[in-house]
């Protein structure tokens, strides 16, 4: 940037006249303005927020991909994560059946899929580190990442606010 702004600016360096040996400089600099613009675009299915199920996993949507995991409140639950077992990529999954389990020193639970849909990825991070759920369950302790195929099921999930409702009923 600066690079950018010096070759915009326009300078000139005078000598100003001395009685004594050091010579005096004048540096006249002119302003230099521009604007910058940047925008962003979104899709119909692009959704930043996390969105969650009932059986307490989340996912993020970026076009047709969805990332999950399992929330805070699961995460704690379980206690310290010694062993995650995640689906296969390539495998097909449908929307709230089982594609995993989670242990821990407390309890084994299984991971239910948010969406329907094709596999493409699983965070081998976790499988070597199950810990990092605990630690990270939101960034470094996603699960997997899943092509879906019915984009009309993440209107049966909850956004955060519904979500943390949904913790605070007797429904949990």
């Amino acid at each position: 940037m600066a690079k950018v702004l010096a070759q915009m600016a326009k300078c000139s360096i005078k000598r100003l006249p001395s009685n004594s040996k050091e010579s005096l400089f004048s540096l006249s600099v002119s302003k230099v303005s521009f604007h910058v613009s940047r925008s962003i675009t979104t899709t119909r299915y692009l959704n930043a927020e996390r969105l969650y199920t009932t059986k307490h996993e989340w996912i993020t949507i970026d076009g047709k991909i969805g990332t999950v995991g399992i929330s805070n409140y699961a995460q704690d639950s379980l206690g310290d994560v010694v062993y995650a077992q995640l689906p296969e990529i390539g495998s097909e999954i449908e929307r709230e059946a089982e594609c995993g389990s989670l242990e821990s020193v407390k309890a084994a639970s299984e991971l239910f899929s948010p969406v329907s849909g094709k596999i493409i990825g699983k965070n081998e991070a976790v499988e070597k580190t199950p810990s990092l759920i605990n630690t990270s369950c939101y960034e470094k302790g996603w699960l997997f990442k899943v092509e879906i195929t019915n984009l009309d099921e993440i209107k049966e999930l909850m956004n955060e606010d519904a979500y943390n409702q949904y913790l605070k009923s007797d429904s949990v």
